[in-house]
């Protein structure tokens, strides 16, 4: 896992140790599920637009999380450019650019800021 912190956002991506996509995904999920107490109270962004093909039941393996974030008042988005967005969960953020990403943490913040 290859984790990037700045001041507004924690960034973590699957490592490509693998060439299965698939042992890539299971990995990567099963490591920050182990390891997500850490990432508590950041805002956070899990981007597999690197080559990866997430499928929708897997990105719904993080559906906890996303929760625990919402609560804790952080923001959690998934980063995926392949997946139908129209058929994911209103429980879960995913955006298909990494910069998308990054605009609803500021639009959230900003939300948050102002008590909506």
């Amino acid at each position: 896992m290859i984790v990037k912190k700045t001041d507004t956002y924690t960034c973590l991506n699957p490592s490509h140790e693998n060439n299965e996509n698939s042992k890539i995904i299971f990995e990567f999920i099963e490591e920050f599920n182990k390891i997500y107490a850490n990432f508590r109270d950041v805002n956070l962004i899990l981007d597999f637009s690197n080559n990866i093909n997430i499928e929708i039941e897997e990105i719904l393996l993080l559906s906890p999380q996303s929760k625990n974030h919402k609560n804790n008042n952080k923001s959690f988005v998934v980063v995926s450019a392949n997946t139908d967005i129209e058929r994911m969960s209103d429980n879960l953020i995913v955006v298909p650019t990494f910069q998308e990403a990054i605009d609803v943490i500021e639009i959230e913040e900003i939300e948050r800021d102002l008590g909506i």
